[in-house]
């Protein structure tokens, strides 16, 4: 018995005829309480009759279209060579429901994928720290997590994951891909890319680790003008930017850079209350638009953020890793804040997906709406073009030789061709920038070595490779014009 009946009956019992009470006339309630008996008395004397092995059927409405799931389940089940497992058969028909839609945000996810699932918004997890997403059948990588093995290993947004460990993954869902780039940080997996603009796939091999769940990354200089980057929107992210402004304010912030670059997007909702920090209250910052063509807004609200509102000039940062709740974030700071956005164009994720979790702990991720900017724009596969439109440099997305290989003189191809880039970023004479591994490019690589206490061999392998690409990271950091344009904005 429940809260409610319990006081129901403690009411009833305290109350007066003539005050709310019931009453009822003795005679007919005796008649009626004689045919109930009598009623239930035949009846369970005639399922008795029936013996153990006769049924009672009972007749419960089918809906016509699943009639031939059914009969396909039982064929199954009845002649397949093997024993079969229902809960395998029933999720398998589901992911071909979900499969049918052609819509790459639309998943079904077993219990122990819905659990990783959660794990990669609420917490830390263990892999190598890539969006993933299907498109027309392959595996795009939408973008790194920043500092993550997967952003340090070079991977870049709309690389095509080719293979995992060797193994194809065409035609796998994100979630079968992901389940099979996952694991115990320590271990390693190697997945074959292929870029635009590279002719041939190249193998990456990157040792998992621990995503941590820190979102937000702050650092302010002498100048005052501070550099904030949100590298996922999870559970916290709105929380742990709310405390890194306050922070910056107290130490005297006089601008503000928020780089979303690399930012594949999250949960909506924190996207919304970080919109709120820079968009007065009341103003549009996202409609969403379902099936009927309905439109809804959801305006700006800072109580979520104890009534914070950032009061110095800001720039935003987008590149094409930033994705959904990134460019509702800066289309929102855009069109409803006067917020100025640099950069290169984002990636272009317009739709809104809701997660619903069944009875045994599986997941249902299905895209629900559109979203459109508060102009009404809809961005999918379009992204939003920056205000002040700045690249970076070419090394920047150069595919990282593996230091795994030796290249040596007489060597040639797209690996050395980026060997010749990034010393020639950290101003090494390689002579001509051509892909061949010549006499000048080994001299070059030797003073490398030599102003980096390393084995003066010429040859470059190993930790020559790894210093290379760390020392080229750092210089980018320190040089990095995207950056640099958007401070010079805010100052």
């Amino acid at each position: 018995m429940d809260q409610n009946q319990q006081q129901d009956e403690n009411n009833i019992k305290k109350q007066k005829p003539g005050h709310g009470y019931i009453k009822i006339k003795t005679f007919p309630f005796i008649m009626l309480l004689f045919a109930f008996v009598f009623v239930t008395a035949l009846v369970t004397t005639i399922v008795m009759s029936l013996g153990d092995d006769k049924q009672v059927k009972v007749s419960i409405p089918e809906r016509k279209e699943f009639t031939k799931l059914y009969e396909a389940y039982d064929e199954i089940t009845k002649n397949f060579y093997q024993d079969t497992k229902s809960t395998n058969l029933v999720d398998g028909a589901i992911t071909g429901m979900i499969n049918s839609l052609d819509d790459p945000y639309s998943t079904f996810m077993s219990q122990k994928e819905s659990a990783d699932f959660n794990d990669s918004i609420s917490s830390s997890f263990e892999g190598v720290g890539a969006e993933i997403q299907e498109q027309d059948g392959n595996i795009m990588v939408v973008s790194p997590i920043k500092n993550s093995p997967a952003e340090k290993a070079g991977i870049k947004p709309k690389d095509i994951i080719l293979k995992v460990d060797g193994k194809s993954v065409k035609g796998d869902t994100a979630t079968e891909a992901t389940k099979k780039i996952r694991g115990e940080k320590g271990t390693k997996v190697t997945l074959t890319i292929q870029r635009a603009g590279v002719d041939k796939p190249f193998d990456v091999a990157i040792t998992r680790a621990e995503i941590p769940i820190e979102t937000v990354y702050k650092e302010m200089g002498d100048d005052k003008l501070a550099h904030v980057t949100i590298s996922t929107f999870s559970e916290k992210t709105s929380d742990e930017l709310l405390k890194a402004l306050k922070e910056l304010d107290k130490d005297g912030m006089k601008g503000l850079v928020l780089d979303l670059r690399g930012n594949p997007g999250g949960l909506l909702d924190q996207a919304v209350n970080i919109a709120s920090m820079f968009v007065p209250d009341g103003k549009v910052v996202v409609q969403e638009e379902n099936k009927a063509g309905e439109k809804s807004a959801i305006t700006a609200d800072s109580s979520v953020n104890d009534g914070y509102k950032v009061k110095v000039p800001t720039t935003i940062l987008v590149d094409n890793g930033s994705a959904s709740a990134s460019e509702i974030l800066a289309a929102a700071a855009r069109e409803s804040g006067d917020i100025k956005i640099v950069g290169t164009k984002s990636f272009g994720k317009g739709t809104v997906q809701t997660a619903k979790t069944m009875e045994d702990g599986s997941t249902i991720k299905l895209t629900v709406a559109k979203w459109l900017t508060p102009n009404g724009t809809w961005i999918n596969k379009k992204g939003i073009t920056p205000d002040k439109v700045i690249s970076m440099p070419d090394y920047a997305t150069a595919t990282i030789p593996s230091n795994s290989k030796k290249y040596t003189i007489n060597d040639f191809g797209d690996d050395v061709l980026t060997i010749e880039e990034l010393l020639k970023a950290l101003d090494y004479n390689v002579g001509d920038v051509d892909g061949l591994y010549t006499i000048d490019t080994a001299y070059a690589v030797q003073r490398f070595q030599r102003d980096n206490n390393l084995e003066e061999t010429g040859v470059m392998t190993g930790k020559t490779t790894d210093k290379l690409v760390e020392l080229v990271q750092k210089h980018l950091k320190e040089n990095d014009p995207q950056l640099k344009a958007a401070m010079n904005m805010v100052k």
